[in-house]
């Protein structure tokens, strides 16, 4: 299993928005990022993801999951662009910051602390550890 971390502006579409989908979940779309579509496309059912909130919190809240492997993105008719499918499967006991990220030991290569603006992005086996462990979830 690989694992990822999709960044939403909660204003826009929150935590509280993906739990309210339930067990539907809900398309990722609106991606217009050919490297963010690329990590999409390289997803398979039943992969894991931070939920993380941008601009408003800059904090992971939640664990998603891929219920929908890369499909063309309805919100659009260009081909170039697709999308998964996640549902929420739980929400951290406490939010994880981006400062807090910023210094925790092993996440220093974390590319949600190296490029902070790409919207869907990988997350390393030993970084989905600590930040699980941050978050008061078992990984």
């Amino acid at each position: 299993m690989n694992h990822w971390l999709f960044k939403s502006e909660p204003d826009t579409w929150g935590w509280a928005d993906q739990l309210a989908k339930g067990a539907a979940g809900e398309e990722w779309h609106g991606v217009r990022n050919y490297q963010a579509r690329n990590n999409m496309r390289a997803m398979k059912l039943g992969d894991q993801g931070f939920f993380y909130h941008s601009n408003i919190g800059k904090e992971i809240v939640g664990i998603v999951e891929v219920m929908a492997e890369s499909a063309p993105d309805s919100t659009t008719d260009d081909p170039r662009w697709d999308c998964v499918t996640i549902r929420a499967v739980r929400a951290f006991s406490r939010p994880v910051s981006l400062d807090a990220c910023k210094v925790q030991p092993g996440l220093e290569k974390m590319v949600l602390v190296n490029s902070p603006r790409l919207s869907v992005q990988p997350v390393s086996p030993e970084e989905w550890r600590i930040i699980c462990a941050m978050g008061g979830v078992a990984p």
